[in-house]
Parts: structure tokens; C-alpha cells; sequence
């Protein structure tokens, strides 16, 4: 029996009907028969949802069907149901079904449909949920809307935010989509490898899966040679044969880091080139004057940063609190710099910077929000020069609870520029010249002043997930020299704490004055990823209460329950696998992993959209003077915080897949050695083994394990011999051998070579009841591991 595939499917899973093609208004289903103030049907709630997307939250469901008292208490517990069902899932505070998009989305518009309608797809997709949906393009007519305004109007390669509505007609995609703007509209250039042919000219071998393989006339190569990264365009498309290409650029060679992350770049879309509008108005910018701004020239704010920071966006200053009133207390100070002064809304520098959503670091290159005038000069907190910020001062009891805070626009002068070890160092007993003559006066009051916020957070326990960050060091040629993680230090502890607080004063600021804002939102885990985490737990011995009001301190306390056991490297994971996603959003759900009912970003604008459009409601609703948002900006708040939180996971995966490109390439002379690896992750196919000492992680097929029948049981995260009972959990150390690397993918396969351990009770058991009906099987010898980063 033939699967339909998952873009063909509408989102309650009906089959798709026969005729007609979407955006048709003959309907494929019987409408609903909606009895308002009766407690509707599962079915009914689901198919609501799936049809109404922009009233899936829990409110509206209520108001929709005329609940009132009792019947609003029985929804809420049977939308609970379906969500530890893994029938719904949380999307900010609507909800959807499993798979399905979300009211509004980024689309890239791939291809066109047999009409010659434009088909997009989701600019980012988990790779566990399969194919990305079809969506539909709808192009308004030119006046827009109800004949007002200029509609925007899209073509082939174009990235556009979308409102997203379920397909009238079964017969096509899924959706379709209004365009609400276009983000990005992307040139004709394509990108690959140049491998020389004999007689001259050569090939163009795609970087992308889905590419396609190029001729290159000897007359359009632009010098490239063999094995070079090239961006080509398209010369001539003819009826037979492969298109023809002309190079445009030669990036480098494909085993440069430069290239590397121009794959990345590419692949994802992100602007790296600031147009001459954007270069020409950052050039011009002047320094801010002291309108409206209070002179704090002489407080001794310090920055704190990497010690190869360019910019620095952020100052610290503490003291005690010397009012009789908070004996013990301190007063901390957080100055960042004033951004909004000099990217002022819808002006290049502005639309430049929402494009771009964030700053994107690899390990060699910063693909920076804003131009270097603005980032790396006129707002960097330059040690000794006049520079513009906004701060805030904050009250705290001498145990570590926020009294009181007030904002300011001022104008500063940083008293020094320090690195985190540096800073560190001081504290420890070993300043230099520049931390001696500060240590007493700075250093020893900031660090004192943390010890007491610390008390808050203790207090408060936000989730203390401490995963290590690994940081690639790269030779002068660009290729990995070694791959080490930094010591965390308490320097590093102290900015984090004043930048949490800065963060939740800002937002805290704007809710009292009823100013519209972009929060940082972090929503609790869903019922269905608890559960298999409950599951897992189970099988060690360790239990997690059920029930939807989790708290961070609930996976805090799991955390120390398997701390110094072999199992807490694995339970970390696990731990980590079950959280959601932190996004942005205008309306608030608080943060769980901070334990935060109020949280905005407010402290790095230079390198992040979000923070800029708090400064920007701050300096309004306080009456600042210039650069505050507009009404323009308030009314498309939800659809800015669609595209950073867009942004901000395209600029995540485009800094792994270099990162694994890079590893790739560093091991693909040493095929055939063996490595020391850790299991980290089990699935039907096979094993991911990340080896710590590179930052990387390969995958062992299920084919390549041994004669063995291995059965995957998800609950203990193991893959065990059906005869032998010897198998393999998530966190087993084991020895792998490199088969295979691929640069160009970033994918490496490895070669078991350690035996598999015995399974504990519980996995032979499972074993024992046969329970073969989720596909958990062996795969057959010879079946082919999957391609990419897995």
C-alpha cells in the first residue's frame, strides 16, 4: 500500500480529495456542527484546529464554541489529554497539530505548480518531522487588499513572511499563504564546486542536495581551478543536455574556512553583502549629542568581554546600596549601548538590520547585523571614549531580591576594557597593571555584588542544564588547528546574572507603562515530550511527577539525583531533548528555563533585532527623546518576531553545519583510525557517536552493528541483540572506527569497534514481548546509511 506523502495531506491527516486545485472554494469535508456552550468532541476540537489556526488557542476554542464556568476547566484538561497524546503541540501560546504550520511563517518559494502557481516550503523545518509542507502562494491583486495600499508580490527564490490558512481543496497542498511581505529577494546565483574538465572548462558539482550539475564553458570559468568554491549563474538553458553556467566569484578553496561558511551562508540564505544604501548612511552617521541623555561620564563602568571582542555592548558597575533602608543591599548598574539612536525605524540601516534578524558567529568569521561604523565604533563602549547607552539601575536586599530599578539615558565613558580571564585572574590574586589599581574600587564591589544577586537565582532555580561549549581554534590557513572548551568562570557567571536582571527590568518597565514589545518566551516542555522523558527516567530508577505544571526546579532536582552516576551524561541529553525552544513573541509566557514570569532582550542590540526593538520602546514610553518605535512598528510587532525567531535558528544551523563541515574536513585524512566516542543518540537506523575530543558526531548504521537482531526500544534509548542481549544506550562510551568523511555534507560515517554491553532486565524483557510494531528492527545488510548531518 503506497504512502501519501506528508505534503499531500491535509492537517487533520485526511486523505486529500481528487479534483481541483488549491485556493478553490469547494470544500472536500462536511463543515462543523458547532453547539455553542456544549463541551465539543475530541474530534471536533481537532478538526477546529486544523481549520482555524488563528484561533487555536485556548481562549478563543472557549469563546468559539460558548464555554463558560465548568466547561472552560473540561477543555483545558482535554486539550492537556491530546497534547500528552502527542495530538497537539504548543506553538507560542496557540496550539496545532503535530507537523502543521504555524498562522504565520517564513516561507522560501522553491518552484512552481503545473498551473504555474508558486509552491514555497518553511525556511526552517526539523529534519524529525520529514518533508516540509507544500504551501500555496496566493498573489493578491496590485492595489492589495480590499483595493488599499500596494500588495507585495513575490517570485521564484524570494524568502517572504506568510499568514498561513489550511487548503479549501484537498486536491493540492496542505496551505496556502498570504504574503505579508517579502524579506529577502534572492539573485539568481548558485553555488558549487569547480572540477576542471579535460579540453578546458569544466563542471560545477551543487553544494545543495537538490542541485543540479552544471557545464562550464573554458571562456566562463573566471580562473577558477579544480576544487575551488564558485558562485555561478545560469548562461544558457537549453532542451537537452545540462545547463550551462558562467562563474561569478571564486570564493576559495573548498578547504579554506572562508569557503566553508560561505556554503553555510549560502545554503541559508543569509545577506553577507550590506548594500551601498546601508554602507553610505553608516558612513555618514555622526556622533549622538547630549540631548535628552544624563552626563555619567564619570562613573567607572567597565566592559567584560572574550578577549577577542570587537564590539562591546554591554558595562557593568556595582556598589552597596547606602540607604538605611536596604541594609546590606547593592546597587548594580548596566549600561549598553544606545543603538537606536543611530538605526533609526524603516530607514536602510534599519531594514538592512531586520533582514538580517542577527549577528551569525563562525569560528572565523562574523557575519555582523549592523556595519562595522556602527557595530565595532560609534556604538562600542570603547574604553576612554564618549559613547551613548541606556542603563539601568538596580536595587538589591542583602538577599539577592530586585527592590527597585530606573532607567536612564546617559552618556558614558568606560573606565576600562577587560577580558573575562583577566577579570578573573584579579579577583583570584594575580592582577596586572591595568586590574591592580581597580581591583578595590571595581573589581572586588562587582564581584561582591554578584554573590548577593546569586542569592535570587539560587532562590528562584532556573534550570541548570551546564552542557560544555566547545570552541574550534583554526591555523592561519583556515583549517582546524584543535578543538578545546573553555573554562567556565565566575566572571562569566557575574555578566550573565546582570544581563538576566538588565533583561527582566526591561521588560518589567514596558508591561507597567503598557508599551507593546517583543518578550524572550520559553514554553514549559510539551505532555508528550515529558512523557518519553518519563519513560526513560523509569528505567533508572529515577521518577518525574506527571501532571502539566512542571517547574524548573522538577528536572533541577532529576539533574543532582543522577549527578556523578554513569548516567548523567545521558540523562543530561535526555533532559535537554524534552525543552522547547525559546522564540520571540509580543505576547508573554514567561521564560521556564530562567524561571521568569517577565523577560525581554535588552542587552545586546548590536548583533540582535529583538533587543533593538526594546530599546526602541524604551526610549519612547520614557519619553527619551529621538529614535523611539513608531505606531508602524508596534502594529507588525507578532510579525517581527516571526522573522528573528526565523533568523535566529537559520543563524544556529548555519554555525553547526560549519562547525561539521570544518570537523569533516579536518578528519577526512584519517579515515580508517579509531576514536574514542560517546553514544548520543539512538534511533531505528543505527547509533550517533559524537567523539568530544573533536566537537563532532557521526552515525553508525544499524547494518554495520554485527549479525545480531537489534531491536531499538526508545524508552531506555538502546539498541540491543535480540539473541545476545549485548547492546548499546544513549551515553555508552564506545570505540568507533572513521569509514568515511564528507566534507561537503559535513557527514561522517563511523565502524563499531567496541562490543556491545550486556542490556540491563528491563531491555530483555522488552525483548521478550515482542513488540516489533513501531518499525523497531534491524535494517538489512547492505542497506545504505543516510546521507547529510544526521
Amino acid at each position: 500500500m503506497s504512502r501519501i506523502p506528508r505534503e499531500r495531506m491535509n492537517p487533520a491527516g485526511k486523505r486529500p480529495g481528487k479534483t481541483g486545485r488549491a485556493g478553490k472554494d469547494a470544500p472536500a469535508v462536511e463543515p462543523l456542527n458547532i453547539v455553542h456552550g456544549t463541551l465539543p468532541s475530541r474530534e471536533v476540537i481537532l478538526r477546529f484546529i486544523a481549520d482555524h489556526p488563528q484561533k487555536a488557542s485556548k481562549r478563543e476554542l472557549a469563546r468559539a464554541f460558548g464555554l463558560k464556568g465548568d466547561s472552560r476547566v473540561e477543555l483545558k484538561q482535554m486539550l492537556q489529554e491530546l497534547e500528552q497524546e502527542g495530538m497537539l503541540q504548543k506553538n507560542r501560546k496557540s496550539l496545532i497539530r503535530p507537523g502543521a504550520l504555524p498562522p504565520v511563517t517564513v516561507l522560501d518559494i522553491t518552484t512552481r505548480d503545473k498551473d504555474g502557481d508558486l509552491i514555497g516550503r518553511p525556511a526552517e523545518w526539523p529534519e524529525d518531522q520529514g518533508v516540509a509542507p507544500a504551501v500555496a502562494i496566493r498573489q493578491q491583486s496590485p492595489a492589495g487588499r480590499q483595493g488599499k495600499g500596494k500588495a507585495p508580490v513575490a517570485g521564484l527564490g524570494d524568502r517572504i513572511l506568510a499568514k498561513i490558512f489550511p487548503a479549501v481543496d484537498r486536491g493540492g497542498p496542505a496551505y496556502t499563504a498570504r504574503i505579508i511581505k517579502v524579506i529577502d529577494r534572492r539573485r539568481g546565483a548558485s553555488m558549487g564546486v569547480f572540477r576542471t574538465a579535460p579540453g578546458g572548462g569544466g563542471r560545477l558539482l551543487p553544494i545543495e542536495r537538490r542541485g543540479e550539475e552544471m557545464v562550464i564553458d573554458p571562456e566562463f570559468t573566471g580562473g577558477a581551478t579544480d576544487g575551488d568554491l564558485v558562485e555561478v549563474e545560469i548562461a544558457r538553458l537549453g532542451r537537452f543536455g545540462l545547463p550551462r553556467a558562467k562563474v561569478l566569484s571564486v570564493v576559495g578553496s573548498l578547504g579554506s574556512e572562508k569557503a566553508i561558511s560561505m556554503i553555510a551562508i549560502h545554503a541559508h540564505g543569509i545577506p553577507h553583502v550590506f548594500p551601498p544604501a546601508v554602507v553610505a548612511e553608516a558612513e555618514a552617521a555622526k556622533p549622538a549629542s547630549m540631548s535628552h541623555r544624563e552626563d555619567w561620564r564619570d562613573v567607572p563602568l567597565i566592559t567584560i568581554d572574550p578577549a577577542d571582542a570587537k564590539d562591546h555592548d554591554d558595562a557593568v558597575y556595582a556598589e552597596l546600596d547606602p540607604s538605611p533602608d536596604n541594609p546590606g543591599g547593592v546597587i548594580v548598574t548596566v549600561a549598553i549601548a544606545d543603538v537606536s539612536w543611530y538605526v533609526r525605524p524603516n530607514s536602510p540601516l534599519d531594514r538592512e538590520a531586520l533582514k538580517r534578524g542577527n549577528s551569525v558567529y563562525f569560528p572565523d568569521r562574523v557575519v555582523p547585523m549592523l556595519p562595522e561604523r556602527i557595530s565595532n565604533d560609534l556604538c562600542s563602549l570603547k574604553e576612554g571614549v564618549d559613547r551613548p547607552a541606556l542603563a539601568v539601575r538596580m536595587s538589591f536586599s542583602g538577599e539577592g531580591r530586585k527592590i527597585g530599578h530606573i532607567f536612564h539615558r546617559i552618556m558614558m565613558k568606560s573606565a576600562a576594557k577587560l577580558s573575562y580571564q583577566q577579570a578573573q585572574a584579579a579577583i583570584d590574586g594575580n592582577p596586572d597593571d591595568q586590574t591592580g589599581p581597580m581591583l578595590e574600587p571595581i573589581l572586588k564591589p562587582l564581584w561582591h555584588a554578584y554573590e548577593v544577586m546569586k542569592r535570587g537565582r539560587d532562590r528562584r532555580q532556573p534550570l541548570e542544564l551546564d552542557m560544555p561549549e566547545r570552541k574550534i581554534l583554526l591555523k592561519s590557513d583556515g583549517t582546524v588547528d584543535r578543538v578545546v572548551v573553555p573554562p567556565r568562570l565566575d566572571a562569566h557567571k557575574l555578566i550573565e546574572e546582570m544581563m538576566i536582571q538588565a533583561n527582566v527590568c526591561a521588560a518589567e518597565t514596558l508591561e507597567k507603562k503598557r508599551q507593546p514589545l517583543i518578550y524572550r518566551i520559553h514554553d514549559g516542555p510539551t505532555l508528550a515530550k515529558q512523557e518519553i522523558l518519563r519513560e526513560f527516567l523509569a528505567t533508572l530508577g529515577i521518577s518525574l511527577a506527571k501532571g502539566g505544571n512542571m517547574r524548573a526546579n522538577n528536572f533541577n532536582g532529576i539533574l543532582a539525583k543522577a549527578d556523578g552516576t554513569p548516567h548523567q551524561t545521558m540523562v543530561s541529553e535526555m533532559v535537554l531533548r524534552s525543552q522547547s525552544q525559546a522564540i520571540y513573541g509580543p505576547e508573554n509566557i514567561g521564560h521556564f528555563g530562567l524561571n521568569l514570569m517577565k523577560y525581554a532582550h535588552f542587552t545586546s542590540p548590536i548583533r540582535r533585532y529583538a533587543d533593538l526593538i526594546v530599546h526602541r520602546a524604551l526610549v519612547g514610553s520614557l519619553g527619551f527623546g529621538e529614535g523611539g518605535i513608531t505606531p508602524d512598528e508596534e502594529a507588525a510587532l507578532d510579525d517581527i518576531a516571526a522573522e528573528i525567531s526565523t533568523f535566529e535558528r537559520r543563524a544556529m544551523a548555519a554555525e553547526r553545519e560549519t562547525v561539521d563541515r570544518l570537523i569533516a574536513h579536518h578528519l577526512s585524512g584519517r579515515v580508517g583510525e579509531e576514536f574514542a566516542g560517546r553514544v548520543s543518540g539512538v534511533t531505528k537506523s543505527g547509533l550517533f557517536v559524537a567523539l568530544p575530543d573533536y566537537g563532532a558526531d557521526g552515525f553508525v548504521p544499524i547494518s554495520t552493528l554485527g549479525t545480531d537482531y537489534f531491536i531499538y526500544d526508545e524508552a531506555h534509548q538502546a539498541l540491543s541483540g535480540e539473541r545476545t542481549g549485548l547492546g548499546y544506550r544513549l551515553g555508552d562510551s564506545v570505540t568507533v572506527k572513521l569509514a568515511e568523511a564528507i566534507p561537503l555534507a559535513g557527514a561522517l560515517r563511523f565502524e563499531m569497534v567496541s562490543e556491545g554491553r550486556e542490556m540491563p532486565a528491563a531491555v530483555r524483557s522488552f525483548h521478550k514481548a515482542g513488540r516489533r510494531d513501531r518499525g523497531q528492527i534491524r535494517k538489512k545488510p547492505g542497506t545504505r546509511p543516510p546521507r547529510g548531518r544526521h
